[in-house]
């Protein structure tokens, strides 16, 4: 197989991490592009240096360039030195409530740095294939006004609800809170749909719902699982924001997610989107993973939940995957939200690589 030139933003944190442990293991040429913001966001449980090392030790086909994706000059210098054959832009700001912070710095990393990949591409590498991390937050807060039904530790939608099996790619972004961060994703998911149909770049949009694996680097405002795993096992409180609890999440495992990848790049469309997630295959309440995590540890967990939700967040939120799954029917998820459980418990915060 021809070696191919790849590049990959955020290529310390979930995402972009497992894509170059992928990718180089298949022994193509891989750049990395990460300067640890994670650190900047979330503090110390957000630090991703002990990945980025243990990437550069293990693969002597990954390159590693520490610099921001808001700085214009040094990207164009990564693009003028190579012609890539796919860019995977994992990189991002991802939180709610830090968004809400730092509004323009939020805009700038989500939004500004994305069009200067994309303008960047299409300059340098107008072939490549070009794969976005997008968000379910683009539609907002949407799915909350669906006609949840209230069960002893979860909500859900009636049998025969049309968006029971996942929300799909038809739901409106308009009329809708998004939060901060949901409207910097939402201007950068367009912006790549656009720079597929109106400049014929093959571009693939993800919109992914809870992603997780134990390189995962938890924190207190962002990836609630590898969070929950932490706070159990360092005996911390940990607060439940509204919904008594009761809110669900589907869990993609990250290594299901990069599959995908991997699929569209073999057959790339222009400007697709695709909802992505666990779907009904891997999804979980707050309430029931607490119960899991103290079956799994053994333990009961300090916990509190808080009376007001997150602005913006959803109460109920389960991807359908029909889309992609038609358009790429060898796509199959290997990890259930069991399977992820135990992982995160037995692995967490070992870099894999």
């Amino acid at each position: 197989m021809k070696r191919k030139n790849i590049l990959i933003t955020g290529s310390s944190g979930l995402v972009g991490s497992a894509a170059v442990g992928y990718y180089c293991q298949k022994g193509n040429a891989v750049e990395g592009i990460d300067n640890n913001m994670r650190k900047v966001f979330f503090g110390g449980d957000g630090d991703t240096t002990r990945v980025r090392n243990a990437l550069v030790a293990s693969y002597r086909n990954y390159h590693h360039h520490s610099l921001d994706i808001r700085n214009e000059k040094k990207l164009a210098d990564v693009f003028r030195a190579t012609r890539f054959d796919l860019i995977i832009h994992a990189a991002g700001q991802p939180s709610h409530d830090w968004a809400a912070s730092a509004p323009i710095t939020d805009f700038d990393i989500n939004a500004r740095a994305t069009l200067l990949l994309l303008e960047l591409t299409r300059k340098y590498s107008p072939s490549a294939v070009f794969i976005f991390t997008s968000t379910n937050k683009v539609y907002g807060d949407r799915p909350n006004y669906l006609p949840f039904v209230e069960l002893p530790s979860r909500y859900e939608l009636p049998k025969d609800h049309a968006f029971y099996h996942g929300i799909d790619e038809t739901m409106s972004v308009d009329m809708t809170t998004h939060s901060v961060f949901g409207v910097s994703k939402a201007s950068a998911d367009f912006m790549v749909q656009e720079y597929g149909r109106y400049f014929g770049l093959a571009t693939g949009i993800f919109r992914c719902g809870c992603l997780t694996g134990p390189a995962h680097r938890g924190a207190r405002l962002h990836g609630f699982l590898a969070y929950l795993v932490k706070c159990a096992k360092e005996k911390r409180l940990y607060t439940v924001y509204g919904y008594k609890g009761k809110q669900v999440r589907d869990n993609l495992h990250v290594q299901d997610l990069v599959a995908a990848f991997e699929a569209f790049y073999r057959k790339p469309r222009v400007g697709q989107v695709y909802n992505m997630g666990g779907g009904r295959y891997s999804n979980v309440s707050l309430l029931e993973a607490v119960s899991r995590v103290e079956e799994i540890g053994s333990l009961t967990m300090k916990t509190t939940i808080a009376d007001t939700a997150r602005t913006g967040d959803h109460q109920w939120y389960i991807s359908d995957t029909t889309k992609f799954r038609r358009h790429y029917p060898e796509w199959r998820q290997r990890y259930g939200i069991a399977d992820i459980m135990q992982e995160l418990w037995d692995m967490q915060d070992v870099p894999i690589v």
